[in-house]
């Protein structure tokens, strides 16, 4: 079966090629009624745009490509889920791509986006600590969960106050003695780590002890920390743990009570990040609530603002061109590409919430930072998955 062409669809509504032409790519400058006859002539041939020529043709690019480390993480579901939404509402398409954590992969699909003429990029970096930006990206570029003094566009979560509000929590439930738990081997919980003693700083009464150990996406070494917090003497046991991951909190809550012992009455345990993935334990567990929804949304609203832009700044060099020269002279060239101007650069940190639950005697209320306990019934966390 010979494939449709833009023309079958011309004949078929009774319109111009000129008209469908603008109708897919120019919708504001068709009538209703005569999108509508296009649209049902698509739908009767099963007509499908080449987008490549769809670009040539002068057509608004609206695709948005979202390189991601992981799909089977709470934090990457809720950006690619938050970054969808926003891509929607502001009339884009997400393209969404996983690097299965390799640097060569994340790059390979960086480059293919650019290739595809996307009309912008979001990238979560899969190695932060070794993470550099990406040269001659000719495309927006908006890079997501990574804090840094360069250049260019960022949009992360607070982790820093992530572990601040945690560890206030804790304060407010009058707890003595406190073991924070886990590896804090890259800047994400480095910098958990830092709010958290931040908070504890200001009470020297409090006993705090820091187990640099658990791989912070292995549940099964919150379990044994946890265990083996449990089995202490109960003189020289804390009285609550602050995981640094929600991984390493649930698991600290299965080790804690296959020791015989009970979570909160014994020993209150609050974990750090938000990954609704790991909160299907006997116990809720209070965490910062999860950022990633509003990560994604943040980067499209970004990234779309930074596409605006660079099209402004080519159309007002095309039209400054348009009047300064001869119409004799040679053919107009190409609007500069957005590697020769100064690139943009913008830092947004996306603010956490306390999500206060079962593990440290609350009772699902949400808290926002900055404010104490809150009696206010727990969010529809469905949104954030």
């Amino acid at each position: 079966m010979a494939k449709v062409k833009i023309i079958d669809v011309a004949r078929e509504a009774g319109v111009s090629l000129g008209t469908v032409s603008n109708a897919l790519n120019h919708p504001e400058k068709v009538r209703p009624d005569t999108r509508r006859l296009i649209q049902e002539a698509i739908d009767r041939l099963g007509y499908t745009p080449n987008q490549s020529a769809r670009l040539l043709a002068g057509g608004r690019n609206t695709a948005i490509g979202l390189v991601l480390p992981r799909l089977n993480h709470g934090t990457s579901l809720q950006v690619a889920n938050g970054a969808h939404a926003e891509a929607l509402k502001l009339g884009y398409d997400l393209l969404i791509a996983t690097s299965s954590n390799k640097r060569d992969l994340e790059r390979h699909y960086l480059d293919y986006f650019m290739g595809t003429q996307v009309a912008g990029v979001l990238v979560q970096p899969a190695e932060i600590e070794r993470w550099q930006p990406y040269p001659h990206t000719f495309a927006p570029t908006v890079y997501v969960g990574v804090h840094s003094d360069e250049p260019g566009l960022f949009v992360t979560a607070d982790h820093r106050a992530q572990g601040r509000i945690v560890a206030a929590h804790l304060i407010t439930r009058h707890a003595e003695r406190v073991a924070i738990v886990g590896h804090a081997a890259n800047q994400t919980l480095r910098l958990r780590l830092e709010g958290a003693r931040d908070a504890f700083a200001a009470r020297p009464d409090i006993a705090l002890e820091v187990l640099d150990a658990g791989e912070g996406d292995v549940s099964g070494d919150g379990y044994s920390l946890g265990h083996q917090i449990a089995r202490r003497r109960a003189d020289e046991r804390p009285d609550a743990l602050l995981a640094l991951t929600d991984e390493l909190g649930a698991g600290a809550i299965a080790g804690i009570m296959a020791a015989g012992l009970t979570v909160p009455d014994d020993l209150m345990v609050a974990g750090c990040g938000g990954n609704p993935l790991a909160w299907g334990g006997a116990v809720s567990l209070t965490t910062s609530a999860p950022t990633g929804y509003e990560v994604g949304r943040k980067a499209v609203q970004l990234v779309v603002e930074a596409i605006e832009l660079k099209r402004a700044e080519e159309r007002a060099s095309i039209r400054q061109v348009r009047t300064t020269m001869p119409r004799s002279a040679a053919p107009l060239p190409r609007a500069p590409l957005a590697e020769e101007h100064e690139p943009l650069t913008h830092h947004e940190l996306v603010r956490p919430f306390l999500l206060a639950r079962e593990s440290t005697g609350g009772t699902g209320t949400v808290t926002p930072l900055g404010t104490q306990t809150a009696l206010i019934p727990e969010l529809n966390l469905g949104v954030y998955l």
